[in-house]
């Protein structure tokens, strides 16, 4: 039972009228777009991973009553669950399994700065986290067995919750749609919608491509603790131009101008602005590992590869975004650190934020400036030259 639009195949897709019509709007059925559909990462795979360090990963056990756990969790674990519903959820797994990070392809016609992660869960039959709603923005992709969703109204920070010391469960659900997902299938759910998912049989596997969503006081947080870092204690209130007043006790209107101002001149600079959210936007999550390569790569290597045509592969857990300045020149940001571009430099800078893959046979990469980026970015683990295959 749904009143959703059904889109068949992906070729079909209209980025332009999902946007218009759905995105934070109303939830969209897909049903299986793929050309051909297979599940980018085993169960197995999916356990190592959460018994890894550095990997967020949790598990959510009992069927009623819900306990979390968090990993990094034990070998054993597993097999000492028995036979009681469970889920299993890994962050960020498109950081460590490329096929799982291509399930984000065909969602760029989102800003890359807005996607955050792929987190996958398996679930054991009537699994689930419980009826819950979310901030931000997700894709559920079903990836092995079959998956019921349940949908119900839109919630906020006044919607009751269930006393639960880790997990946002709420107290009243009531669905008002719902769905089975099988292998290939999609279903986007904008923020604030309450759902619940529920494991049809064993070995259910689903990916969910999420979009982050920054809160006014995270940004005004952010912001301003960026701002306070270059602030010297010498910049202070002045009125030299101060007269008698005839209550000493007022604040006067003048003076409460002069403050605000002082606050807003900062607060207001856009271009300072810019330049501190490209890099807050790209900043990797603390748990990020560090990818750089075990040996640094010369000049030299880089204009072999280059000359060589090897296409450039950007790393799937670095985090790609600019901001245009002049009309030559860019600001590129990767992994929370600006680069400034310009001329051919800032072509190749533009392409490199477009596409995962970046064919060295362009013009733009074999520039000296961009062979000079490239040798950076390569050193920092954030693109590498693609393997040659056997």
């Amino acid at each position: 039972m749904s009143s959703a639009t059904i889109i068949m195949h992906f070729p079909d897709f209209d980025a332009q009228e999902f946007l218009r019509e759905y995105w934070q709007k109303k939830p969209l059925l897909i049903r299986n777009p793929w050309a051909e559909w297979r599940n980018p990462a085993e169960p197995d795979e999916l356990a190592g991973l959460a018994c890894e360090e550095g990997v967020e990963s949790r598990l959510v056990t009992g069927g009623e009553t819900l306990t979390l756990e968090h990993g990094p969790l034990e070998d054993d674990r597993f097999g000492a669950l028995g036979t009681a519903p469970w889920t299993l959820l890994v962050q960020a797994v498109d950081h460590h399994i490329p096929a799982v990070a291509d399930l984000i392809e065909p969602f760029r016609f989102i800003p890359n700065w807005r996607i955050d992660d792929v987190m996958v869960s398996y679930a054991t039959d009537n699994g689930g986290v419980g009826a819950h709603f979310d901030q931000y923005d997700v894709f559920l992709i079903q990836g092995l067995g079959r998956r019921r969703w349940e949908l119900g109204d839109p919630c906020n920070e006044q919607t009751a919750l269930l006393p639960h010391e880790d997990l946002r469960l709420l107290a009243e659900f009531e669905p008002r749609e719902e769905w089975v997902l099988e292998p290939g299938d999609i279903l986007y759910v904008p923020p604030g919608i309450a759902h619940r998912g529920t494991a049809i049989g064993d070995d259910c596997m689903t990916y969910s491509v999420g979009f982050r969503a920054p809160s006014r006081r995270e940004l005004i947080e952010e912001w301003t603790e960026d701002l306070l870092g270059e602030m010297s204690e010498d910049d202070r209130f002045g009125d030299p131009d101060l007269e008698m007043q005839p209550n000493p006790g007022e604040i006067s209107a003048q003076t409460l101008s002069r403050l605000h101002q002082m606050v807003a001149e900062k607060l207001n600079d856009q271009d300072r602005f810019a330049r501190w959210f490209g890099k807050y936007a790209t900043t990797p999550k603390p748990s990020a590992l560090d990818w750089r390569p075990e040996h640094a790569i010369t000049p030299e290597e880089v204009s072999i590869a280059l000359q060589s045509g090897t296409t450039l592969v950007r790393n799937p857990a670095s985090r790609f975004a600019f901001v245009q300045q002049e009309t030559e020149s860019l600001l590129l940001y990767v992994d929370g650190e600006a680069i400034e571009c310009s001329g051919e430099a800032a072509v190749f800078a533009r392409t490199l934020c477009a596409s995962p893959l970046v064919e060295t046979t362009l013009s733009s990469a074999t520039t000296q400036p961009a062979r000079d980026l490239i040798l950076s970015l390569v050193n920092r683990g954030c693109i590498a030259f693609e393997e040659p295959e056997n």
